[in-house]
C-alpha cells in the first residue's frame, strides 16, 4: 500500500492552527493528562465527519456549498443556506484569520525574539496571499503538505524531549472532567472539529482525484492525515503536560510554554515549539482562506472557469486582507476567535446536519451514498456536539446574566 497524503493533510493544517495549539498548551499546563480522552473523541469524530466530506467530493464530484444548493428547494431554501454558509464560513474565517496571523508571528517571536509585530504580521500576510495567488490547486496542497510535515515533526520531538508519564497519560484516556476544566473540554473539542474544513475538505478532494475509481484512496488519506493531526494536537498536550503541569507553571499561549521550556530542556525545545507554532499559524492562514473562497464559488459559480479562478483568488485575498487588518489596528484577535469559535460550535451541528441529509441521497451521491455505520456515527457525532453546544450557551448566559 503506497502512503501519500493529499487533501486530508489540508484538514490537519487547518485545524492544528494557532487556537488549537494554545487550547493544546493550557490544557495541558492546567490539567495535565486528564483531557486527552477529550482530543481523542474530537479526533474520531472529525474523521467521522470528514470522510462523509472525502466521499462527497472524490465520489459524489461535489463540493460541500454545490450539493448544498442542490438539496434545497425553493428561492427562500437558497436563500437560507447562503446565508448560513456566508455567516459560518465567511464572518467566522475572517475573524479566525486574524488570529492565524498572530499566532503564527508568536512563533517567530519565540524564535526569533520580540521585534516589531506590525512588519512581521503584514510579511506573513504577504507570504500566505502569495501562496493563494497561485490559485492551481496542486502547487497549493504540496506547500501545505510540506508545512504539515514540518509542524509534525516539531511537536513530535519536542514531545520525545520532554518525555511525559505514560502512565497518567494513559489515566487521561478514561473520560473524566476535572473542577473548572469543563470549557477547556469544550474548547478542545472545538478547535478539532472545524466546520468549514467540511467545506475545504470536499472541494480538494474532488481537485485532487480525477474521479470516483480513486475513492478507497480519499478515505484512507482521511484517516490517516487527520488521525496524524489529532496525534499532534495530544502530543502538544502532553508536551505541556510533562513540562509546564508537573513543574506548576502557568501559561496562556504556545509562545511562553516555548520560552519555559528552554531553561530545563535547552535552546532545542524553544525552538521546536516555535517552529511547530510558525507553521501551525501560516498554515491555518492559507486554508481558512481557501475553504471560504471555495464554499462561496461553488455556491455562486462563476460563467467560466477563469472567472471562477479569478473570484477564488479575489474571495481568498479579502479574508487575509481582513485578517491582517484585524491584527494590525490593535483589534483583540483572542476575543475574535474566541466569538468566531462560539459560533462555530453553534453551526458545526447544522451543517452536519446538512452535510449528514446530502449523504443520503442516492440520486446525488450514487454509490457513494451513507451506509448505516455512517449515518449513526455521523448522528452520534451531531448529538454530542448539539449538546456540547447548549451547554457552552447556557454556561455563557449564566455568566452574563449571573444565574
Amino acid at each position: 500500500m503506497k502512503l501519500s497524503f493529499g487533501p486530508g493533510a489540508l484538514v490537519a493544517a487547518a485545524f492544528i492552527g494557532p487556537g488549537t495549539v494554545t487550547a493544546c498548551t493550557v490544557a495541558g499546563a492546567s490539567f495535565g493528562h486528564a483531557l486527552v480522552w477529550a482530543l481523542v473523541f474530537a479526533t474520531l469524530a472529525t474523521i467521522v465527519l470528514q470522510d462523509m466530506a472525502a466521499r462527497l467530493g472524490a465520489g459524489a464530484r461535489r463540493g460541500l456549498g454545490e450539493a448544498l444548493m442542490a438539496s434545497v428547494s425553493g428561492p427562500i431554501g437558497k436563500v437560507g443556506a447562503a446565508i448560513l454558509v456566508l455567516l459560518a464560513i465567511g464572518v467566522g474565517n475572517a475573524a479566525y484569520e486574524g488570529g492565524n496571523l498572530a499566532g503564527g508571528v508568536m512563533g517567530l517571536e519565540a524564535l526569533l525574539g520580540e521585534g516589531t509585530r506590525r512588519l512581521l504580521v503584514a510579511g506573513l500576510a504577504i507570504v500566505a496571499a502569495g501562496v493563494l495567488l497561485i490559485g492551481a490547486y496542486k502547487p497549493i496542497e504540496r506547500i501545505l503538505i510540506g508545512l504539515v510535515l514540518v509542524m509534525s515533526l516539531a511537536f513530535i520531538i519536542s514531545a520525545i524531549l520532554v518525555r511525559p508519564d505514560l502512565s497518567t497519560f494513559a489515566a487521561g484516556l478514561v473520560p473524566s472532567i476535572p473542577e473548572s476544566a469543563q470549557l477547556t473540554a469544550v474548547a478542545l473539542i472545538g478547535t478539532t472539529i472545524v466546520p468549514y474544513n467540511l467545506f475545504l475538505h470536499a472541494a480538494a478532494a474532488r481537485n485532487h482525484w480525477a474521479d470516483a475509481s480513486k475513492l478507497s484512496e480519499a478515505r484512507r488519506d482521511s484517516a490517516i492525515s487527520i488521525g496524524l493531526g489529532g496525534l499532534v494536537s495530544i502530543l502538544i498536550l502532553s508536551t505541556a503536560a510533562g513540562s509546564l503541569f508537573v513543574a506548576g507553571m502557568e501559561v496562556s499561549n504556545a509562545r511562553d510554554m516555548a520560552i519555559a521550556l528552554e531553561p530545563a530542556f535547552g535552546p532545542a525545545a524553544r525552538y521546536l515549539v516555535g517552529i511547530g507554532l510558525f507553521a501551525a499559524g501560516l498554515t491555518s492562514a492559507i486554508t481558512a482562506p481557501m475553504a471560504t473562497a471555495y464554499a462561496i464559488t461553488e455556491m455562486f459559480p462563476a460563467k467560466s472557469e477563469s472567472g471562477q479562478t479569478g473570484r477564488f483568488r479575489a474571495i481568498a485575498l479579502t479574508i487575509v486582507a481582513i485578517g491582517a487588518a484585524i491584527s494590525l489596528l490593535g483589534i483583540d484577535a483572542v476575543s475574535l476567535i474566541v466569538t468566531a469559535q462560539a459560533a462555530n460550535g453553534l453551526l458545526l451541528p447544522i451543517i452536519a446536519v446538512f452535510l449528514l441529509y446530502v449523504m443520503n441521497r442516492k440520486a446525488l451521491l450514487g454509490d457513494s451514498v451513507n451506509g448505516l455505520a455512517a449515518n449513526i456515527a455521523g448522528g452520534l457525532v451531531i448529538l454530542i456536539t448539539l449538546l456540547i453546544g447548549l451547554r457552552g450557551i447556557w454556561r455563557a448566559l449564566s455568566t452574563v446574566f449571573g444565574a
